[in-house]
Parts: C-alpha cells; sequence; structure tokens
C-alpha cells in the first residue's frame, strides 16, 4: 500500500476547517442527488495532508463504499508523470528540449499539414521539424480524434490511432503518417503529444514505457497502485462509474484497466490512488524531491511550470483566460481573468474521467480529486477549487 504522506489538522497549516466541512458537505449532496456515484478529496499545504476524504460509492452497481484507497483512471494526469519522465531524461543529458524528434523517431521526418479546400483535405510540408519541447507543450501539430470534426480529424479517426489493441511503437509510425493540424510552434493544440513522448521515452530509454516509469518515478516515490493496468487482487478497489449518464442518459464506457495494458498510453492511460498521486505532487511542490528522493533539480521543475506559449493561443475550452502551458501543465499567468481561483504561477491538469490536481507554489498547496464521471467532470473541477480555495485562512 502507498506510504501516506504527513498528517496535520487543517488550522496548524492555515486552512479553516469549517470552510473544509462545506466542501465535504457539497460533495455529499451531489452524491446524496445522483449526479455521481462518489469521489476522493485531498489537501495538502506546507507538506502535510490536512482533508483527505472520500465520498459515497465505489462501485454503484454493487454499493461497495468509497474508500481512500480506491483506485482511479486518471487518463490526462498521465500527461503530468510522463512529462516528469522525459525531463528526468533531459537531466541525463539524453536529449535537448530542441531536439527535432525525428534524431529518436525516424518516422516523423518529412512531416505533412493539411490545408482543407473545400470539402478537400491538401497537404503542404511543415516549415519545421516538431521538437521535443513542441511534444511537452502541445504545439506539435499534432491533435486528439475527438477535439473537432475537420477532414484531419477524420483521418485519425479512419486511421483508429485510438485502438487499444497495438503497441506505442504501433501508434507512433501510425501518427507520423497522418497530416498534422498546424504547423509546428504555430498553435497550442491538446493533443497525442504525450503518447509520442511515452515512445520517445522507450526508444531513449531502452525500456517500455510501464518499466521506466515504475523503475524510476512510481517505485522512488511510492506510488505502489499506479500503473498501467490494476493487478487482480486489487479489482474490487476499482472505482467505476454510472452506467449511463445521469444527466443525458448516455452509456458511459471506460478503460478497462483489468486486463495488462499493451497500449501504454503515455497520454491516458494510468490508474492510481488519490494518495499515489499525492505523492507525486509533492514531489513537484519539494521542487523535485519527496523526503530522501530526489527526481528533478529545482531549476527542471521552475522550467517546466512556466509558460512556454507566450503569444502562440489556442482553445480558449482547455486553456482559460490569464493561462499559458508549460511542459506538461497548464500554467497560471495572472491572478484574475480566469472565473476561478489561484495564484500566478500555479499549475494544473486534469483527466478525462474527472479526476483533477493543481499544485499552488505561492500557498505552498496542492490538491487533488478524483471521480470517475466523464460528463460532470468540469462542474467538479471548478467547485473543488472554488471550495479548497475558500479554506485558505492565513
Amino acid at each position: 500500500m502507498t506510504t501516506p504522506l504527513p498528517t496535520a489538522r487543517p488550522e496548524e497549516v492555515g486552512l479553516s476547517s469549517a470552510a473544509l466541512d462545506r466542501l465535504s458537505s457539497a460533495i455529499k449532496d451531489r452524491v446524496a442527488s445522483g449526479h455521481v456515484p462518489g469521489a476522493v478529496a485531498l489537501v495538502a499545504r506546507h507538506g502535510k495532508v490536512a482533508y483527505f476524504e472520500s465520498f459515497g460509492a465505489a462501485n454503484p452497481a454493487t454499493g461497495a463504499p468509497m474508500e481512500n484507497d480506491s483506485i482511479f483512471r486518471i487518463y490526462s494526469m498521465t500527461k503530468a508523470v510522463v512529462s516528469v519522465g522525459v525531463m528526468m531524461l533531459w537531466e541525463e543529458g539524453r536529449l535537448l528540449l530542441g531536439d527535432p524528434i525525428e534524431k529518436y523517431l525516424p518516422e516523423f521526418a518529412s512531416m505533412n499539414v493539411g490545408v482543407i479546400k473545400g470539402d478537400t483535405l491538401e497537404t503542404v510540408p511543415a516549415n519545421r521539424s516538431i521538437t521535443v519541447q513542441d511534444l511537452l507543450r502541445h504545439t506539435s501539430g499534432l491533435t486528439y480524434e475527438f477535439r473537432g470534426n475537420s477532414l484531419v480529424h477524420k483521418t485519425y479517426m479512419d486511421a483508429r490511432v485510438m485502438r487499444l489493441k497495438q503497441t506505442n511503437t504501433d501508434q507512433s509510425q501510425m501518427l507520423a503518417k497522418l497530416p498534422l493540424l498546424h504547423q509546428p510552434g504555430a498553435r497550442w493544440e491538446y493533443s497525442r503529444s504525450t503518447d509520442v513522448l511515452g515512445r520517445l521515452i522507450e526508444v531513449i530509454a531502452g525500456q517500455t514505457l510501464g518499466v521506466f516509469l515504475s523503475e524510476r518515478i512510481l517505485g522512488p516515490l511510492g506510488m505502489t497502485d499506479s500503473g498501467f493496468s490494476v493487478p487482480e487482487k486489487d479489482h474490487g478497489r476499482i472505482a467505476e462509474p454510472f452506467a449511463k449518464d445521469p444527466e443525458n442518459g448516455t452509456d458511459i464506457s471506460l478503460l478497462d484497466v483489468k486486463r495488462t495494458a499493451l497500449f501504454e498510453s503515455g497520454g491516458g492511460g494510468m490508474v492510481a490512488t488519490t494518495m499515489d498521486y499525492a505523492r507525486f505532487l509533492s514531489m513537484l511542490l519539494g521542487n523535485g524531491k519527496l523526503g530522501d528522493t530526489r527526481l528533478l533539480g529545482r531549476k527542471t521543475v521552475e522550467l517546466m511550470t512556466a509558460d512556454h506559449l507566450g503569444t502562440v493561443s489556442g482553445p480558449a475550452d482547455l486553456l482559460p483566460p490569464g493561462h499559458g502551458f508549460g511542459l506538461g501543465f497548464a500554467v497560471r499567468t495572472a491572478a484574475g481573468m480566469a472565473p476561478f481561483p489561484g495564484s500566478v504561477g500555479n499549475y494544473y491538469w486534469g483527466g478525462a474521467a474527472g479526476t483533477t490536481f493543481w499544485v499552488d507554489p505561492a500557498e505552498r498547496l496542492f490538491a487533488v480529486m478524483m471521480i470517475q464521471a466523464p460528463v460532470q467532470r468540469e462542474h467538479y473541477r471548478l467547485l473543488f477549487r472554488d471550495l479548497a480555495y475558500a479554506a485558505i485562512a492565513d
């Protein structure tokens, strides 16, 4: 089981117990109303966990209660872990951020960019190579098949780049054959870039992505319940969604994590417990160090959590006003503008099924919430953030 982090009463770390009780009441009300099956939420400040609560059911079909050690599909929260892995290799001098990725993945030489003329998709040569930095900050020109309905997105769908019966090598080679949505470096576009980073790690490290992450990150940090699948002995701990969404009635189908994964998606394939991910966030807030274990140097974490977009723009649904993007995280660049609280310099991301996290270095605070409710995810990300920040008293 995961080693817990130190704990404190909320007031010992400048948080209000009464305000955190309001957070609990809000989640309990929504669980009771059938809006979400259950949740686990954790808030830590000054290196100590001051709030760690579970709510509702881990499995709404059986009524099994949610526990603090329930295991969740974290989807795109995988990206932060893989990005740390890339930067660990960077710290070893095994790659440069400005390297063209075809240096390691030759299939990405001579990429083409899709140009849509009427009902026709044409291509033009990319005006420069995709770099490692482009993959980390999502300016590669790659996209996700579900992020639009253009003819470029259709090529992704037709190629079935999302299929699970493939290896990381298979997907990398397939993506390299498809047209880019934008010229490299021209626009921020949420994409399969981190899947490609997963393959990059495999080539440079000479290991599968799962083995590399286990040996270099998960094991050293004590993230014992994290990986690309859940062992049989722990299947009963997997948090499950409702069979049908309570708002729109659609069937909900999440990643089957009971089977050993063939495709170890660097962009979205991992599972973790709340405490596992809290240990990862504690390492980041500790400038790359947790206890006696150091994964990254302080300046590396500073580089990862700085804005790397500048004037490069992107879709407003994923990059709110007053935010940029670093090397694996959205980064807050303005105290105002966004319709939720935070400090300049905080960084965050979430997962498609509803998991979310953020780290606020100015407040020495991090928080993570785990749910498995895809349609409700945006509501709970904002609710959790609003009420957690409202608990800061000193």
